[in-house]
């Protein structure tokens, strides 16, 4: 088998769970879906909605997020890819609908043999979804103003 074979085929085993959901998300079942006696390192990344935003005028209210209906496709390839170079096993979840202060949106767990790589993915992998998952939001403020964000991803 060649090494971008290999490569890929690692890239699909280690991603345990890969979701977008309209359900509240579960840190604990991402957790158990990357537990491994190899793994010496669990990170966690929670993204969650905050009261605020640089780009509100006044407090926020909600975020409501929608997704591409290819969305959970590309959220595998995501994880996938950011696992390529390591021995990291990815659990990740993006909540879509109308989501108050508080919600979680986003749930990344990595588990890993040592924790540079654990952080590493992790990071990765919270930056890539930002730039690349066809997820949109839409940020509602406390007075019913409502705006688009991140529609260029």
């Amino acid at each position: 088998m060649s090494t971008i074979a290999r490569a890929s085929l690692r890239g699909a085993e280690s991603v345990r769970l890969a979701v977008i959901s309209s359900a509240p998300l579960d840190v604990d079942a991402h957790l158990r879906a990357v537990d491994d006696p190899s793994a010496g390192a669990v990170t966690t990344f929670v993204g969650r909605v905050r009261d605020h935003d640089p780009d509100a005028a006044i407090a926020v209210d909600a975020l409501e997020y929608s997704a591409h209906p290819d969305a959970e496709h590309a959220l595998q390839r995501i994880a996938e890819s950011a696992t390529d170079e390591s021995d990291a096993l990815v659990a990740v979840s993006h909540r879509v609908g109308r989501l108050s202060v508080g919600d979680i949106a986003v749930v990344i767990a990595v588990a890993s043999a040592h924790r540079g790589d654990a952080f590493a993915v992790c990071r990765t992998l919270i930056e890539t979804i930002k730039t690349d998952l066809p997820v949109w939001k839409r940020q509602v403020e406390i007075d019913g103003t409502a705006t688009w964000l991140g529609l260029g991803g």
